[in-house]
């Protein structure tokens, strides 16, 4: 399956130069043979060295193929050299072993017959004997070593040279397209910078979300002052991250970790003990970085769609840092009615973000059931 999306994500105009390239190379034979006639020097085709021709350039297209859909890939888009050394130098080496032991042999040579003399009315004569000559004086008679061929020719060497270059040429243009599609895909992230931006003033100040929140400060000042302090602190630890750190590139993970922390527990102070909300994030984190407010979207319409004032929600929220990559899980109850008739952030927004940062390098998996909703993202964390 995923060797077929590659396939539908593949760049049209690299298959275009490749399919030009080959039509060209196909064609090149019967283009040298029409101007051999054309020139006088031949008669007509010569449809046997034609079919010959085209014998050996499938097998080189046979090989392009597996090299351009197969292999190439491992180190263009993978990045994987040991992989791709340890694949292409067997096909290499498969290769020169058939060219070796599939060489025509060569025709054997066959000496002249004696000459007879023939007697008009009778049989033949003895054959006329010469006398060599006798070599001159100080030269060394030449003598011709005759031996079993050697395994290795110069076709097969050509060959053989042919199909490295062939490889390393296949390499160099998906390369090239490769580095163009990135530049184009950073272009068009910083083109949707402005864009994206808006998107974030959906959620990073949600006027709903300030307003009970600033409610239920005002109601704890009378019952619980020294919360009431607490919670204003929080507040305005959310409100720094959003204004000065929002709009970066990256932020430390440990800094989105704090985020989600207060978020949730500012959040909690809105419902009543039939709502569980349970979060398991890592206190300590490795010093990686993470796009800013990537996560919170989820958390955010967790509250959003799985809190019910009539019979008991859940809100479970995970997050693992192992080998270099981000695991989010987001699991919730499902409402049956939102909270909110307006306001958070569509995933349709949420995908599209992480297209652009993360290209096909991410996974996000959503499970909509009838009593849950349930959200698993993996994405890799920036050095």
């Amino acid at each position: 399956m995923r060797f077929i999306y590659w396939m539908k994500q593949h760049s049209r105009q690299e298959n275009v130069t490749y399919l030009v390239m080959w039509v060209m190379l196909f064609m090149a034979p019967v283009l040298s043979m029409y101007l051999s006639i054309v020139g006088g020097g031949r008669d007509s085709f010569d449809w046997q060295k034609l079919c010959f021709a085209w014998q050996k350039f499938a097998l080189f297209l046979a090989l392009f193929l597996v090299h351009n859909f197969l292999l190439a890939p491992l180190l263009i888009n993978g990045h994987s050299r040991v992989r791709y050394l340890s694949l292409t130098l067997p096909i290499i080496a498969c290769f020169i072993i058939y060219q070796c032991t599939t060489r025509p042999a060569l025709p054997e040579r066959k000496h002249p017959p004696m000459e007879h003399r023939m007697h008009p009315d009778g049989p033949p004569d003895e054959p006329r004997m010469e006398h060599p000559k006798e070599p001159p004086r100080g030269h060394k008679p030449r003598h011709e070593h005759v031996g079993p061929p050697a395994f290795i020719g110069e076709h097969d060497i050509v060959a053989s040279v042919i199909l490295i270059l062939m490889f390393g040429m296949n390499l160099g243009v998906k390369g090239y397209f490769k580095s163009r599609e990135d530049r184009k895909r950073m272009a068009e992230l910083e083109h949707e910078n402005l864009e994206q931006q808006l998107e974030y003033l959906k959620y990073q100040i949600n006027p709903h979300f300030f307003m009970n929140t600033l409610n239920n400060i005002h109601a704890l000042v009378d019952i619980d002052p020294e919360q009431a302090k607490g919670t204003i602190v929080e507040l305005s630890k959310m409100m720094r991250f959003i204004l000065y750190e929002g709009d970066r590139n990256g932020v430390v993970l440990s800094r989105e970790m704090e985020f989600i922390r207060t978020y949730v527990t500012l959040m909690r102070l809105r419902y009543t003990n039939k709502v569980t909300i349970t979060t398991d994030l890592p206190s300590e984190v490795p010093d990686r970085t993470i796009p800013p407010l990537i996560l919170i979207p989820f958390v955010e319409n967790a509250f959003k769609h799985g809190i019910s004032y009539q019979k008991q929600s859940f809100i479970d929220i995970k997050v693992t840092v192992q080998n270099g990559k981000l695991r989010f899980t987001c699991l919730n109850s499902k409402a049956d009615k939102s909270n909110e008739e307006k306001g958070g952030v569509g995933l349709s927004n949420v995908r599209k973000r992480l297209d652009l940062l993360y290209g096909h390098n991410y996974t996000l998996n959503i499970q909509d059931e009838a009593e849950s909703y349930r959200v698993e993202l993996l994405i890799p964390l920036n050095s």
